[in-house]
């Protein structure tokens, strides 16, 4: 959690999410999720005194609900493993893009 406390400082002195990436030694897909998420959670620099790290990570990062799961279906990896065996022709791709076309709403 202390990167993320480092990301937001880093956001609010106006370092772009390069120059924030470069400057913690995340990348910087990483670096615009913590913004994205701190931003979605109404968290920014400075942070409260009494928020812990535990209490970041948890408004940051809630826990997957029922609700979201169902919204975002993932696929049954045990499906896919006895497939991967089942033929030589069966690749991750093919079961990939199977499984896209039937949920369309999917992880992606």
């Amino acid at each position: 959690m202390r990167k993320i406390s480092e990301v937001l400082r880093l956001k609010a002195a106006g370092l772009s999410v390069r120059e924030i990436a470069r400057s913690t030694g995340a990348g910087r897909t990483t670096v615009y999720e913590y913004m994205v998420r701190a931003d979605s959670a109404g968290i920014a620099w400075p942070l409260p005194e009494d928020m812990v790290e535990d209490e970041l990570e948890a408004a940051l990062f809630p826990p997957l609900t029922a609700e979201l799961a169902e919204r975002r279906p993932v696929p049954d990896w045990r499906q896919v493993h006895r497939e991967l065996h089942r033929g030589r022709h069966v690749t991750l791709r093919l079961l990939w893009l199977e499984w896209r076309r039937d949920q369309p709403d999917g992880c992606t």
